[in-house]
């Protein structure tokens, strides 16, 4: 080697060297600032704690790890309308509603759905005292409305108003069970289902969609709501909100997965239901992951520009910010209050089911869906007993599906074929007085899903895939006594946060059932440093941060909107005569290449 070559290699050296001594010294210098001491041994499950927190909220979208000291309440929401939102209007637009009125032999009985999207959205709206749109499909919700087809709610202590939207049968066919649940649904998730399209239902979805744009407009009290567009259903709603009231803020949440860009390519309408999602001022994802997948989506399909630094897409002369904001529940549940201890649960439920004290009680909650794993579920508890006969005759599954869509064919085949595989476990390794599955077929209110939830030893959460899922969540918030088991599929979006929890892959059968052995011979003590982290995860990310993040990168679209307009009279007003001063929004629209 040459003497250049040699003295060139060690200043390499030595400059390697001196940027890893100068990393040292300033991550030793943020240490001494933040004043955060190095824990050893005793203390390594609170720094361990610590770091899967800070990961936690790293995933979140990128947004400041200090968000986790806000306590995140009602009274939280109500602070950034009134100071970041002030005068704002806020309306939520959803297919299912938060109440149902249903006739009950000569009365009207109230029904409040056992939903994932209900129990989040409620209390927001309430605590934002807006005004929610849906569809209004209970046998007496005509006769509960006034003539300007809203009701108050909740009964008995009113703080919001829903407004029912009235569709023809063949409106609901062709829209909601055909377009949404035989098109999108199964496009959106991997369950190996095929979707079907039909131009009729197609026809259905934008003529709803259509409704529900007159229903917003009809609401706003001004023209700058905010409007909260709730899933699949309205997928070409936010741009006829745009169209109408170009000066609202839509904020769109998918509430369920986004497929990768070559399977998104199998909808006939795939650049209409883009284009009208980006008529959004903002789209939220459960997962960066489903956010990234819609990203790629419009880069393959549209004419836009990517901003991927700012997770934002210019399109048509707007710009949609795209992102990640993991949805939760209400933290402290209210309903907890209502309902009996963990022992006197335990104690109900298995009298009402008629259950021996000594056996272990497993639950699945969920729609009756062939994304929820059931099928799965099964097959797991019989590869268990095979490999672990033992535990025969003391476990028994609790499996709650509320039926959903047994019009269509492929819910009534997976009906079909959980009631037949239940009833084959039975025979086969049931006995006098017990049987291992227990299917309930019925839907329950939510103190009913709490309820059993305290009193589990496990419960089963087998998605093939899911956006989020909240029944892992309300699992954990319903056991205040920090017990219980939380088994949990890897494809739903709960596991990116719920890390305690059993982490299972649904499609593995003898992974499931060695899980399943864990949980069942799992120490009190385990369950305990387990759940306790999960319930303070729940606690810090409850429902109302979800929403307040949403809120306030609104108020900054706002402010930032405003800011336009004004910079854009200003550079008029100063240049009357000039004819090449171009407005901030004009460069925006000419660096998204639109002229």
């Amino acid at each position: 080697m040459t003497d250049y070559g040699s003295d060139f290699l060690w200043i390499l050296i030595l400059a390697s060297l001196g940027l890893s001594a100068l990393a040292v010294f300033f991550s030793i210098s943020r240490r001494h600032r933040d004043n955060t001491p190095v824990v050893h041994s005793a203390g390594e499950d609170v720094a361990s704690e610590a770091a899967r927190k800070v990961l936690r909220e790293i995933e979140k979208n990128g947004q400041s790890v200090d968000a986790a000291l806000v306590t995140w309440s009602p009274e939280t929401l109500r602070k950034i309308l009134h100071e970041d939102l002030p005068e704002a209007q806020v309306i939520v637009v959803s297919n299912r509603e938060p109440y149902i009125h249903n006739v009950k032999g000569d009365g009207v009985e109230l029904v409040v759905p056992a939903s994932g999207l209900v129990s989040a959205l409620e209390p927001i709206t309430r605590a934002c005292s807006g005004t929610w749109i849906a569809y209004g499909g209970g046998t007496a919700d005509r006769q509960m409305v006034d003539e300007d087809d809203r009701v108050q709610v909740p009964p008995g202590n009113p703080s919001y108003a829903l407004r029912r939207v009235w569709l023809t049968e063949e409106e609901y066919q062709g829209y909601y069970l055909g377009f949404a649940n035989e098109g999108l649904w199964p496009l959106c998730h991997i369950a190996f289902t095929r979707p079907i399209f039909r131009a009729s239902d197609w026809e259905a979805y934008e003529a709803v969609n259509r409704k529900f744009a007159d229903t917003v407009v009809a609401e706003a009290r001004n023209e700058r709501p905010i409007v909260l567009v709730q899933d699949y259903h309205f997928a070409l709603l936010p741009r006829m909100i745009r169209e109408r009231l170009p000066e609202a803020i839509v904020i769109t949440f998918w509430h369920i997965p986004w497929p990768n860009s070559e399977v998104f390519s199998i909808c006939p309408w795939r650049e209409r239901i883009l284009d009208g999602l980006l008529g959004s001022s903002i789209i939220g994802f459960h997962t960066q992951f489903h956010a990234n997948n819609f990203t790629e989506s419009v880069d393959r399909f549209l004419e836009s520009r990517i901003e991927r630094a700012d997770a934002a897409i210019s399109y048509g002369g707007q710009t949609t910010l795209v992102h990640a904001y993991p949805i939760s529940i209400e933290w402290p549940a209210e309903l907890l209050a209502k309902l009996p201890d963990v022992d006197a649960s335990r104690t109900s439920l298995r009298e009402r089911f008629g259950l021996k004290a000594d056996v272990k009680l497993c639950v699945g909650v969920e729609r009756l869906d062939y994304t929820k794993g059931i099928l799965d579920r099964f097959q797991a508890l019989e590869e268990l007993f095979i490999r672990y006969p033992e535990w025969v005759g003391k476990l028994v599954l609790l499996q709650i599906a509320a039926p959903s869509r047994g019009t269509l064919p492929a819910y009534k085949q997976l009906h079909d074929e959980c009631h037949r595989y239940a009833e084959e476990l039975n025979q086969r390794y049931g006995s006098k007085g017990y049987k291992p599955v227990v299917m309930v077929a019925e839907h329950h209110s939510q103190e009913q899903v709490y309820e059993i939830y305290r009193a589990a030893d496990i419960c089963m959460v087998t998605s093939l895939h899911d956006g989020m899922n909240l029944v892992a969540k309300e699992f954990v918030a319903a056991r205040d006594d920090e017990q219980g088991v939380l088994m949990l599929s890897t494809f739903a979006g709960a596991s990116r946060e719920l890390l305690e929890a059993l982490i299972v892959n649904p499609y593995d059968p003898a992974m499931m059932s060695e899980a399943l052995l864990q949980a069942l011979t799992m120490t009190p003590e385990e369950q305990r440093q387990r759940m306790r982290p999960m319930r303070e995860m729940v606690r810090d990310n409850n429902v109302y941060r979800w929403a307040g993040s949403m809120l306030l990168d609104a108020a900054r679209l706002r402010k930032r909107s405003e800011l336009d307009r004004v910079t854009a009279v200003t550079e008029r007003s100063a240049n009357p005569n000039v004819d090449n001063v171009v407005s901030m929004v004009e460069r925006r629209r000419m660096a998204a290449g639109l002229r």
